[in-house]
């Protein structure tokens, strides 16, 4: 799967109109619920906003929660993103020693640092379900929307806790 340039620019487009409307957990749970509805490949999509050496599960969208709302950096591939401020795509989770099993269904895994000022805020984390779900348009679609993500995470620190599901 991939994402062409025709469609990321509109996409790209489409998450600055979000984000002039909506702030903080608000608009990342409507990032989040637009990019899985318009990418097949983006079944399992959340938006993790880092809280020291942890990271908060702070939007999802999906056919179903994790039960990974709060991840060590020190774990997973979301950790791993994390520590090494860089993204990762796993074409296979079952090859990878890192991976923190959520869904049965999950092949690949791409998590893309968002950043400010070249510190990690928090992080996409996409979940496949095929191997090979993700290559560099990918990567590079996702790095320009963790850009433009950036405000909401560091808002989403500041609000009150969402209540319990």
């Amino acid at each position: 799967m991939s994402v062409p340039e025709k469609r990321a620019v509109p996409s790209l487009l489409h998450v600055d109109s979000i984000l002039a409307h909506l702030q903080g957990r608000a608009a990342l749970s409507e990032v989040c619920r637009f990019l899985q509805a318009e990418f097949a490949h983006y079944p399992w999509i959340g938006v993790y906003r880092r809280d020291g050496d942890t990271l908060v599960l702070e939007a999802w969208e999906g056919a179903a929660p994790t039960e990974h709302t709060r991840i060590p950096v020190t774990r997973g591939i979301c950790g791993q993103a994390v520590r090494e401020n860089r993204t990762v795509i796993v074409d296979d989770v079952s090859a990878s020693p890192e991976y923190l099993a959520c869904f049965l269904s999950t092949r690949s895994e791409i998590v893309v640092p968002v950043r400010a000022a070249g510190t990690v805020l928090g992080e996409i984390d996409i979940d496949g379900t095929t191997v090979k779900a993700f290559d560099a348009s990918d990567r590079s679609f996702l790095e320009r929307v963790a850009e433009k993500i950036a405000p909401a995470v560091e808002r989403a620190g500041s609000e009150p806790a969402p209540p319990p599901a």
